[in-house]
Order: C-alpha cells, then structure tokens, then sequence
C-alpha cells in the first residue's frame, strides 16, 4: 500500500496534530541558529492553512531529562514560525492536558499552536500509551512531517497514529520518501556513492546496502583510513578502528568480485594535531606522527571525475574535518562535484547536509535530507517505526472502510 500523504485526504476545516522536527540550533541566549528545520515544514503548515484546518504543531528539542527545562523550550521556535508565516502562532505551555485541549478546540481555521516540548514528558522517549493518547486527544487527523525523528518509536511518531481517525505523512516526508527510494529502488546508471565520516562501524549496514545496488564507492573521512589500512598502505597517526580493518578488506573484496569501483584517497592533506592552526601538508605517504584530516587535490579530481558520470548519487559524511578551514578543501571539492552533476542527486542528511548548505550549494542538488540518522536507517532498508506506524493505520482504515 501507497503511504498515505495529506493530499490523499480530504483536510477541510480538520484539526490536525502535525508532528515536525523544531530540534534547532541554539546560541546561548536562545537565538536559533539554524531555522532550515523550521522552514522545512512551511509547505504543509501552509497546504493545511489553505484548507482551514486548526493546526496543533509537537516537535522535540535538545535532550532535556523529562521535564521542562527552559533551555529546550519551543518558545524560540514558535516565534520564528510566526515569523515566517507572517501570522500569530499561539504557544501553550506544556504539551498535553485539558488547557492545552481547550486552545487546540478555541483556534480558528487556519489557526496555528505550538505545544511545549514533547521531551518535557518521560511518556514521550517510552512510547507511553497514556502520554500517546493525550497527544491524540489534541487534533482527529495526525500529520507526521518530522523525518529527521522518523527512525525513533517515541510516543509522537509511533504511538500516536493508531489512536487517531485518520493518519498521514507531510509533503516533507512523502518528498523524502519518494527521493531516498529513486536511489534505492530505480536509480538511474551508474549509481555513485560517497561516504565520509568517522567511523566504518557507523556505516555498514550502509555499505551492506550500497553494495547490492551501486556501480562505484567513493570512501573519505577518517574511516578511509580503516581501509587503507587494510590494504597494507601506511596510515602514521590516523584515525582507525584496529576491529574493523579485517571487514574494511572484507569489503574492498566484494567490491573487487562485483565489479564496484571502490575509489580510496590517494593523497592526503595531513598535520601532527588536529588544529585548525596545525601546520599542514599535501602528502601521497602518510609518515609516523602525522594523521589524515582531508583529501588531496589529486583525489579530490578523481573523485569529481567519477561523480560527473553518475545517473544517481548518494553522499553522507564528509570527507574530511571540514568544519576546520585548513581541511575543509576536499569536502568543498566533494560539494562542488555533486552540485553540478548532470544526474539525480540526493545529499543523505547530517555532516555532509551542513556542509553543502555551509559552501552555499544546497539548491543546486535535487534533494537535501533533513534527517541524518533516518536517512542513514530507510537506505539501510529499516523499515523506520514513523512509516510503519502511519503505513498501518492506512491499511486498517482501508479495510474498514473508514473516512477520508
């Protein structure tokens, strides 16, 4: 069955509970630094505003320890949207109860309502039924347009669904969706994959994946190193998982056998500390005493070349410690390839989503994920607790026949 989306419903004059992903940036007076999370959900916020729908708005913020904390308050959040939509945002000061059910009932069509954080409650984190159901007392129509936490069982994403009249995903979702399967289920020849970060053990289910689907493989970031170890090649002082380096030559074989280009860095721009004040070199050996932080020019034209013949691509994790300047070279290169590659490109959340947004390229690729971790899990083939729950109650409202 198709997932439902809010176009597949008849919306009119509804309430709804819209679940979206506010976990904003913060300075250390409040300011949000980052409103790209807030902005995300404007397109449905707005499809919702068009068809009169009261619209009760949970998201979750920071970390708090299941109690309000002014710290992760949605105040500057609330604030921000009415900014962006030009109109009053009401904000109720806890995120269930009977005052926060009468504002939910007293908002006009159109009306919009910013609940406190969903992470102010412990029901939220342990799916409780009871804090599920007070949530779903808040609207008869649930929207979940909050990808970033599709890949989490909390109360809002799997709970709630089941609970209400009807059930669906926002026009954020179903773009993210529908963008993450285009690479997974029909891509276009070749497939590319880029992958940075720390850790290889962070990636490979990731790579398990990629592996039963991509034409090349493109590996940068510290956990290049872990592979280039394997191959025996000198790595000095870089970052490695010593446990890892047997599956990194595991992998390196498997592309060997299927005929994936696996694509390593062949130079290095390398320093003994890592500060952004180190002093660095460009090196294709990498001696004792010296570690990895980025790629050279020599890989960075390589790999350009390669992601310039992709049909799809795929990137995740820098490809090296790009938020440094004197490092960030390799991960500007990497941007700058897959901004002007003639294929569908999809940049898969997280690092390598604030890196291409920080070099100022994000519009130039078809789809920037706003969710990392899921992003990383629906490539994974998991099926995320968000989709699943909202999947379900589609099929059990098919089946009984229940309204649109």
């Amino acid at each position: 069955m198709a997932l439902p989306n809010v176009t597949d419903l008849d919306l009119n004059e509804a309430r709804v509970l819209l679940r979206v992903d506010f976990n904003v940036p913060v300075d250390a007076a409040g300011a949000i630094t980052d409103d790209n999370r807030i902005r995300a959900a404007l397109p449905t916020i707005r499809y919702l505003q068009e068809r009169r729908c009261k619209i009760v708005i949970c998201s979750h913020m920071g970390r708090p320890k299941d109690a309000p904390d002014p710290r992760f308050s949605l105040e500057p959040a609330a604030a921000r949207l009415a900014e962006l939509l030009d109109g009053e945002v009401v904000l109720a000061h806890d995120t269930v109860g009977e005052h926060v059910e009468q504002l939910a009932l007293d908002l006009p069509p159109g009306g919009v309502m910013v609940v406190e954080n969903l992470r102010f409650h412990p029901g939220e984190k342990s799916n409780s039924p009871e804090f599920a159901a007070a949530l779903a007392r808040l609207g008869t129509v649930f929207v979940n347009d909050a990808f970033g936490a599709m890949h989490r069982a909390d109360a809002s994403i799997a709970g709630v669904p089941a609970l209400m009249d009807r059930a669906c995903v926002g026009l954020l979702v179903k773009a993210e969706v529908e963008a993450l399967s285009k690479v997974m289920e029909q891509p276009s020849r070749p497939l590319v994959a880029i992958l940075g970060g720390a850790k290889v053990s962070d990636k490979i289910g990731v790579i398990e994946s990629l592996l039963r689907r991509c034409d090349a493989l493109l590996i940068g970031g510290a956990m290049a190193y872990t592979f280039l170890k394997a191959k025996g090649q000198p790595v000095g002082s870089s970052r490695v998982e010593e446990d890892r380096v047997l599956l990194a030559r595991r992998i390196a074989e498997r592309c060997a056998e299927r005929g994936i280009r696996l694509l390593l860095p062949v130079d290095h721009v390398v320093a003994q500390d890592l500060k952004a004040d180190a002093e660095n070199r460009i090196v294709e050996t990498i001696e004792d005493g010296w570690m990895g932080l980025d790629i050279g020019p020599a890989t960075s034209e390589a790999w350009a070349a390669e992601i310039q013949g992709a049909g799809t691509l795929f990137w995740n994790g820098p490809a090296g410690v790009f938020e440094m300047e004197a490092f960030s070279s390799g991960t500007r290169a990497v941007a700058q390839a897959v901004a002007s590659c003639p294929g569908y490109t999809v940049v898969g959340g997280g690092d390598s989503a604030a890196a291409i947004a920080a070099f100022g390229l994000a519009d130039k690729v078809d789809h920037v994920s706003t969710g990392g971790g899921a992003s990383l899990e629906f490539v994974q083939g998991v099926d995320l607790p968000g989709i699943k729950a909202i999947r379900e109650k589609g099929q059990a409202s098919s089946r009984s026949g229940g309204p649109r």
